[in-house]
């Protein structure tokens, strides 16, 4: 069974439905044969069935971000908050989705529930886009009846994670795009502006100032080692991202570094605060267990250090220890959460009062993001005018000399 499933192609078909419409669609089997028996389990009489053929360049198109997953989750929750039958919801959501490879997931599996099988157990089959934490959810759910009600949460839970993502890109795209342009433009000024100034200033046949020979030199080694320059810098971004794939230690040693720089470590410490507050009260709303929920938070902590600290409280609270002093022990986190911890503890509101954390958390963020952006555009322009600027001052330097001789 797993080899067949793991040999499944895609197959393009048209036929007769239920009501006696003609009726168009894909389907994913092991044989043509097996997608015509999936389609009459489905209430479809097929007429054609034929492999889809691959495009000839490019696959298929862009790729499923986790953005795309949760509009499709949203998505689905309010169909069936309104009543739309489930399988009908997967066709309405694929019948809306732009990317076709969107199209293509929403397909296969709107039809493995149409034969049968469960939403978890679906979704499970993609864990790329469908982590365990998702797909316990939904499983969880289904298994209550209230799936409808879960998804509800998970959309949330996904939109408000994905949120906190683009609000820490936002912090950091500005300032490393404005850095990678500053270095373009100087290696540009070095390599074809500064040797023009230099065929120049032969012919005075006087000396140089020292700041204007220190730029000349940085010219000349630039133009004969450029190369070699530029394969070092892509050797250690490929080196640095190994690394922190391969290496445990290296990516904590990395996260705790993060945690303790200026500024940025502020929005990334709230930023994880606020996903473990978001991640716990999302799944112990949903009736999972505190340790299995704590190890899914663990899983969705985004820090390493973090990740250790949470899976040291699951270890102390499978010991009979209370969440309130497992996580006050690890001395990672602050005293607002704990607070609202106890309270929520003592009170049996834990959910409401770990949301209610999580908003705090997420609006500091925002803050600290919009706030860092005014804050960065006049140092950036003011590095960029050091670096611009010091070179064009370096080669009109000799030029403002000879004029003050003359």
């Amino acid at each position: 069974m797993a080899t067949s499933a793991a040999r499944n192609d895609t197959f393009v078909w048209n036929g007769i439905d239920r009501s006696g419409r003609s009726s168009t669609g894909e389907i994913r089997a092991a044989t043509p044969a097996m997608a015509k028996a999936q389609l009459r389990r489905q209430g479809i009489q097929p007429k054609n069935v034929r492999k889809k053929s691959k495009p000839l360049f490019g696959g298929q198109g862009k790729p499923i971000k986790p953005a795309d997953i949760a509009v499709f989750t949203r998505q689905l929750a309010t169909m069936l908050k309104a009543g739309v039958p489930l399988v009908q919801s997967f066709d309405i959501v694929a019948e809306g989705a732009e990317k076709p490879r969107m199209k293509e997931l929403v397909s296969n599996v709107r039809n493995d529930v149409a034969s049968g099988s469960g939403l978890a157990p679906s979704l499970a089959k993609y864990p790329r886009l469908f982590d365990d934490l998702f797909c316990s959810l939904v499983a969880s759910g289904e298994d209550s009846g209230t799936l409808e009600t879960m998804l509800d949460r998970v959309a949330t839970y996904k939109e408000k994670t994905e949120q906190l993502k683009a609000k820490i890109k936002k912090a950091l795209t500005y300032p490393t795009a404005v850095v990678v342009v500053a270095i373009v433009v100087t290696a540009i000024l070095l390599i074809k502006v500064v040797p023009q100034f230099a065929e120049t200033f032969r012919s005075f046949g006087s000396d140089l100032p020292a700041f204007t020979l220190f730029v000349l030199h940085i010219s000349n080694f630039v133009q004969k080692w450029w190369f070699v320059i530029l394969l070092m810098i892509v050797a250690a971004i490929f080196l640095f991202r190994e690394a922190k794939l391969r290496s445990v230690k290296f990516a904590e040693f990395l996260d705790r570094l993060i945690l303790r720089a200026p500024i940025f470590g502020a929005i990334v410490h709230d930023s994880v605060i606020a996903r473990f507050s978001r991640t716990l009260a999302t799944t112990f709303a949903a009736g999972v267990p505190l340790v299995d929920a704590l190890e899914s938070t663990a899983g969705a902590a985004g820090n390493s250090v973090y990740a250790k600290a949470i899976r040291q409280i699951k270890d102390d609270v499978t010991s009979g220890s209370t969440l309130y002093s497992s996580t006050k022990a690890t001395g990672l986190f602050p005293n607002m959460l704990l607070q609202m911890m106890s309270i929520g503890e003592e009170s049996g509101a834990l959910d409401e009062m770990l949301d209610k954390v999580a908003n705090h958390y997420e609006e500091a963020v925002d803050n600290a993001v919009d706030s860092l952006s005014s804050l960065m555009e006049p140092m950036i322009m003011a590095i960029l005018g050091v670096l611009v600027g010091g070179l064009m001052v370096a080669m009109y330097l000799p030029i403002f000399m000879l004029g003050s001789v003359i």
